[in-house]
């Protein structure tokens, strides 16, 4: 297992050759520390776990790696479906300025359809991402006050990775010297 910055971890994710909208997220509170935890999940692309804290609030720090190779069906059972009210993304700036105004028209052609058409806030959720070639989104669950439950399954289920990562972070916080995360 290679522990890697939060970062490296998300730019990998973003680079996957997998249908971006099959992507699942579980996120909340770090078991016994400062920050959060969450595990990104893909069918083909496997299942991601990073831990953060808010170091200041301009900057966040973090570590993380690939916990498995795909996603099967007892790690699947722990990921949202696509009907949970809970949404995420992750984004890439554009490129240049050129692709930066093709995004825009498509995201606004979006907008205009669908206020003028009755939809569920997951299509438009779905075709914003869709507008804004995000490379990855999806259904997430996320409770920004605690763990959802499926975050201590999973830690039970990589708990070598969850022990390595949580001790990787404690000494980020310490060498940052920072006693608590920024809120």
């Amino acid at each position: 297992m290679r522990i890697r910055e939060w970062q490296d971890i998300l730019e990998d994710v973003t680079e996957r050759n997998v249908n971006p909208e099959d992507w699942r997220a579980v996120a909340g509170d770090r078991d016994g520390g400062v920050g959060e935890d969450m595990y990104l999940a893909h069918p083909r692309a496997g299942v991601f776990f990073l831990k953060t804290y808010a170091k200041n609030p301009y900057e966040v720090r973090g570590v993380g790696t690939r916990v498995a190779r795909s996603l099967d069906d007892e790690i699947g059972s722990f990921m949202p479906r696509s009907d949970t009210g809970g949404r995420f993304a992750v984004q890439s700036p554009p490129e240049d300025e050129d692709q930066a105004e093709t995004v825009s028209k498509r995201l606004q052609t979006v907008l205009e359809t669908h206020s003028d058409a009755p939809t569920r806030p997951q299509d438009l959720f779905d075709d914003v991402m869709d507008a804004l070639e995000s490379p990855a989104f999806g259904p997430m669950a996320y409770d920004q006050y605690d763990r959802p439950d499926e975050l201590d399954d999973l830690a039970d289920r990589f708990e070598e990775a969850d022990e390595l990562l949580h001790a990787e972070l404690d000494e980020l916080i310490e060498t940052d010297e920072v006693d608590r995360g920024f809120m």
